[in-house]
């Protein structure tokens, strides 16, 4: 046996997070706290079949000082991924293989082995063969398994001349230097001794190094039960079946150096071969460097000029007259949008809205980016903001890191209709639709947990009522729960079985629980997805969808475009289509007159069912009390009718009346708060009261945030 080094660590290298959706327990938080607490210098994640957590998990590590080794145990299968008959495999359905990326060649062809597994191999789980394995094992360490490896699984079968054959077999795709024979320790489990020094012989025997790896699928052994009720969770259990997890009577924590040390202290080579592994693993990931859609130009014509005559088109097809005022403000945002490199992203979605319009789907746009000149006179937006005073820095700067966002809507009825259009333009292989993970939030993990350990209904519904909801953005969490509600925190303390529910509920709350579709979030590659991002198909509706989440998709270069289905669209162009077809009228509903007396005066006489935004008893009674006579008015009652800026409302209706009530902090505010009649009501305001008041400068801003975070 080897001598161990004074200076060796243990690297995790077959770690499942809470992206194992099944049974993984372990947050991103936790591997990463846990591998700081002892040392060690790396730490892989290898969650099964997929790579949902790699971006988030690489960052974090990053930032912790961790070197990230991202992997994925893989479903391998012994025949053709093609093959979904029942005898696939000879018998069984697939084995596992540990992958490991060693640099940016290995992450690309991680990402299609994924996505083959997901997209092609898919038959009860997401699975390859060495077929694919052979197409894209650049860059990768292979490990052989653990138990349910087929190395491990030809020894259980006493077939040694296969497991023989395997090794060499490897050994061929990968390269010695990449292969390693993989050992673990978990004693409670049948056949693991003999397992592992059956493996350990064939190592020496082949000339290949042994590699100690522990299946860790919680953070802490005292998690075990935590794990197992988490199972039971996710296979809808209810306390008395037991848990479906075929090896759940071991230790499947998170173990350190000393604990490493100890199991595997008859090989101790093993162990320091993790160090090795992990000097191997040097990949450099490049975040946040924005790809654009092939958006086809004529020759010659670059983004930049293509944006600019587009611009200008608009100020004729508008009818809009070029004042010096209106072409300085142009001019302004063209320099920071091309300066940027950001005039792709603005063809693009000008082109789709021009496509939507085109073919009567109705559309129409959310957020700051109404405040661009720009985007108004390429027909993105409908909005002038010159008129309406809405500036251009709240959607865009030259100092904002993060690329534009620009939300567009589209009548639910006819959003896959767009989302056909930008397959058949930029490709079937390069539009994906964005995965988002559902996660056990507060209540729900209360209720079933308490379902799981097998009480009645009742218990965990009283427990999961005294819950309070929380509010988008800003999710309730137990333990804030514990400090705001008495019962509850009595509860925990005078009832065994609710201290039992919460401790555990409390362990499960944010892992991971499913992948969906994202409502709006569609991804559109220069290139096949598969060159920055994983898919697979959405397990409800067999879409392609990723599986980074929108926040990772990001990360990876690829922008997000938001096709959101919004059903009064819908119902908007229903109306259209009967109007003309009962009256023979064709409605314009981006020339609708904002000045019409009829319409304010169905408002201000609660005449509102049915009105997006303006119905409901609360905004009914207020709009009945304002009388309102302008869009002005419309616009400032969607804006403070919500919690917070509500206690307004009465002051703005009283301004609204008496003129004489109207009155200004500063004189230069009426400047930009003379349609709300002295009252701050948007952000913007805000944003010009900065500027306007306190002298604000995006560049020394810019400088300041630069120093401080030097600092």
């Amino acid at each position: 046996m080897g001598k161990m080094d004074k200076d060796t660590k243990f690297i995790h290298l077959h770690t499942h997070s809470h992206y194992s959706l099944l049974d993984g327990l372990s947050k991103l938080e936790d591997l990463i706290d846990l591998a700081k607490k002892d040392g060690m210098s790396a730490v892989a994640i290898t969650d099964h079949g997929n790579m949902y957590g790699a971006i988030a998990f690489y960052k974090l590590a990053k930032k912790e000082g961790i070197k990230p080794i991202l992997g994925v145990e893989m479903y391998m299968t012994a025949g053709s991924r093609l093959d979904r008959t029942a005898e696939a495999g000879n018998g069984k359905r697939y084995y596992h293989l540990t992958l490991l990326v060693k640099n940016q060649e290995g992450y690309k062809n991680l990402i299609k082995l994924v996505t083959i597994a997901n997209l092609e191999g898919y038959y009860y789980k997401p699975r390859i063969d060495k077929e694919s394995l052979r197409k894209y094992s650049a860059g990768i360490i292979a490990l052989s398994g653990c138990l349910g490896g087929e190395l491990s699984q030809s020894i259980v079968r006493n077939d040694i001349r296969k497991a023989e054959e395997l090794i060499n077999e490897y050994k061929d795709i990968f390269g010695k230097e990449n292969y390693f024979i993989e050992i673990q320790c978990h004693p409670n489990v049948e056949n693991d001794k003999v397992v592992r020094e059956t493996l350990i012989k064939l190592a020496k025997k082949h000339n290949v190094d042994v590699v100690a790896t522990q299946d860790s699928h919680y953070p802490c052994t005292d998690d075990h039960k935590a794990h197992n009720t988490l199972l039971q969770v996710n296979t809808q259990s209810d306390g008395r079946e037991g848990t479906k997890f075929e090896f759940s009577d071991d230790d499947f924590s998170f173990i350190d150096t000393k604990k490493a040390l100890e199991i595997f202290k008859d090989i101790p080579e093993a162990v320091s071969n993790t160090m090795k592994i992990a000097d191997m693993c040097n990949l450099e990931l490049e975040l946040g460097k924005w790809v654009f859609p092939d958006f086809k130009l004529e020759i010659g014509v670059t983004y930049n000029q293509k944006l600019r005559e587009l611009t200008f088109e608009g100020f004729e097809r508008l009818e809009i007259k070029a004042t010096p005022e209106i072409l300085e403000r142009v001019e302004y945002e063209l320099k920071i949008i091309c300066d940027k490199g950001y005039s792709p992203y603005f063809l693009v979605v000008g082109d789709l809205l021009n496509y939507a319009k085109q073919n009567n789907i109705l559309t129409t746009i959310r957020g700051s980016v109404a405040g661009s000149m720009v985007t108004y006179l390429l027909g993105i937006t409908n909005v002038d903001p010159i008129e309406y005073k809405l500036p251009f820095e709240r959607f865009l700067n030259p100092f904002r890191p993060s690329p534009p966002d620009i939300d567009m809507d589209f009548a639910d009825n006819r959003r896959d209709e767009m989302i056909e259009y930008a397959k058949k333009k930029y490709g079937e292989d390069k539009v994906a639709q964005i995965g988002t993970f559902g996660t056990m939030m507060a209540r729900g993990s209360v209720r079933d947990v308490a379902r799981a350990l097998g009480y009645p209904y009742v218990i965990g519904d009283r427990l999961s009522k005294m819950i309070p909801m929380g509010s988008q953005g800003m999710p309730m969490t137990i333990n804030h729960a514990m400090e705001i509600v008495p019962e509850l925190k009595d509860a925990y303390k005078k009832e065994k079985d609710t201290k039992e529910i919460i401790d555990l509920a409390k362990k499960l709350e944010g892992c991971a629980r499913h992948i969906s579709v994202h409502a709006a979030g569609v991804v559109i590659s220069p290139l096949p997805l598969l060159e920055y991002v994983p898919t697979q198909l959405d397990p409800k509706g067999g879409k392609i969808i990723t599986q980074y989440d929108m926040y990772s998709v990001e990360d990876a270069g690829l922008l997000k475009f938001d096709f959101l289905g919004i059903r009064n669209l819908a119902i908007l162009g229903d109306a259209i289509r009967l109007v003309k077809k009962f009256y023979n009228i064709d409605i314009n509903i981006e020339r609708i007159p904002l000045e019409d007396k009829k319409t304010f005066s169905l408002l201000a006489n609660g005449q509102t069912e049915g009105l997006f935004q303006l119905n409901g008893s609360g905004m009914t009674r207020y709009l009945k009390e304002l009388k309102p006579t302008s869009i002005h008015d419309i616009n400032a009652m969607v804006a403070l009718y919500r919690p917070g800026p509500m206690e307004t409302i009465p002051e703005y209706i009283k301004r609204k009346h008496n003129s004489q009530l109207i009155k200004y902090m500063d004189p230069r505010m009426k400047k930009f708060l003379g349609e709300s009649y002295g009252l701050i009501v948007y952000q913007d305001d805000l944003l010009f009261c900065a500027i306007e008041l306190a002298g604000y400068n995006w560049e020394e801003a810019d400088k300041f945030r630069k120093a401080v975070g030097k600092k």
